[in-house]
């Protein structure tokens, strides 16, 4: 590898993981730092925060409805574009009115912006390795989501006290400005050609019906079981007396457990398979979710924040670079197809919830019910694991 294809690869990669730091990070996590602000200085109910939530999956699961449909790379390239343009205006939109219903709009197109930088660029990303001779690996991409949510958190952390709710949300989106810029610059427009850059072909290996129902039941139950510590982790440590002022401290855990963690995730995958990664991810992630609602000392909470952090974007991570191997010319293809059940959990759980807990419950009920729906989701890793146990038994018979 020479120096110059060093360079653009870092590049690529780099772009990548700025626009996550943008589309996920500021677009859509600084919603949950600045969700206390909010309903503090601003008069948002848990029911509406819940409910505005729930817009935002709505949008993301369109965005990841496009990302599935849609194959040529062109048109998604464009969509890419479009989605950093459209995290940048959303954020900065959020501070210009105190309207629940212009909040809503807002938070839906934020939602669409989301699914650019989470899937297409994915997919964009994963299509120009493959071509040009790199690992097929999403952990450096992913670790922008980690990023991300340190950014939101730190960004919180430093404007607490010192700038209302719509100056947070003003300083949150000219940073997303200032970031657009190289995530744009970096990301080359894309090979349109059914070949490597040696000359390989690349072809398509759909995986059965029934390998895609089992993980899509997976994915499901592993988008239920992220969103509610996503959106309400935050709420949920301000609601205890012991830990009020400490909500911003946990989150920016979450995001430092979770950039090396995607790394270190593809290298668990390379050793022990993907499945078995995906199994010891998934039970890392039910303790993550279930401790803040056992035990709300400090030091719980944020061992909770770091497993949290380090499961749910290896899950992330491992699923759709998975996905994207079987469709190596349109990689967004099937991981779109798959995020639009991860969607479909995050839709209806930040709503229940926020009933849940604007009818006189905690958010601890839902943490509950989070960690059963992660038991189920590991259940499906183990019929996967036997399948494939079984297939391996046949072959070599």
């Amino acid at each position: 590898m020479n120096i110059s294809d060093d360079r653009q690869h870092l590049k690529v990669l780099g772009s990548g993981l700025l626009g996550l730091i943008l589309t996920i990070g500021i677009a859509r996590f600084c919603y949950t730092t600045l969700l206390p602000a909010m309903q503090a200085e601003a008069g948002l109910s848990d029911l509406a925060g819940g409910y505005l939530a729930t817009i935002n999956y709505i949008g993301y699961m369109c965005g990841a409805l496009l990302a599935a449909t849609i194959g040529n790379l062109k048109i998604k390239d464009l969509l890419y574009r479009a989605g950093l343009i459209t995290a940048v205006i959303t954020t900065l939109g959020m501070a210009l009115t105190d309207s629940v219903w212009l909040w809503g709009v807002l938070r839906f197109f934020s939602g669409l912006s989301s699914a650019s930088g989470m899937l297409i660029s994915a997919g964009l990303i994963m299509n120009w390795l493959l071509r040009n001779g790199h690992r097929p690996e999403l952990g450096i991409h992913y670790a922008g989501a980690g990023l991300g949510i340190i950014v939101s958190g730190l960004a919180a952390e430093l404007m607490i006290g010192h700038l209302d709710w719509r100056a947070q949300w003003l300083a949150v989106g000219l940073i997303g400005s200032l970031i657009a810029i190289p995530a744009w610059r970096w990301l080359p427009r894309p090979d349109t050609s059914h070949q490597t850059s040696s000359g390989e072909k690349l072809q398509d290996n759909p995986p059965s019906r029934r390998w895609f129902l089992l993980l899509g039941i997976m994915y499901f139950c592993a988008g239920y079981a992220y969103v509610i510590s996503a959106t309400f982790l935050v709420a949920i440590v301000e609601a205890q007396p012991a830990l009020q002022g400490d909500g911003q401290i946990v989150w920016i855990f979450v995001g430092l457990s979770a950039t090396p963690a995607v790394i270190l995730w593809d290298r668990v995958a390379r050793r022990l398979g993907e499945l078995n990664a995906l199994l010891i991810a998934f039970l890392i992630q039910i303790v993550g979710i279930i401790l803040p609602a056992l035990n709300d000392n400090l030091g719980v909470v944020l061992t909770s924040a770091a497993l949290y952090g380090g499961s749910f974007i290896g899950i992330v991570s491992l699923v759709l670079a998975m996905a994207g191997r079987f469709y190596p010319t349109k990689p967004a293809k099937l991981m779109g197809r798959l995020t639009l059940l991860y969607g479909i959990a995050q839709i209806g759980a930040p709503a229940i919830a926020g009933i849940i807990a604007d009818r006189g419950g905690s958010y601890a009920d839902s943490l509950y019910i989070a960690a059963a729906i992660s038991v189920l989701g590991a259940g499906m890793i183990l019929i996967l694991k036997a399948g494939e146990q079984r297939e391996q038994a046949l072959r070599t018979a």
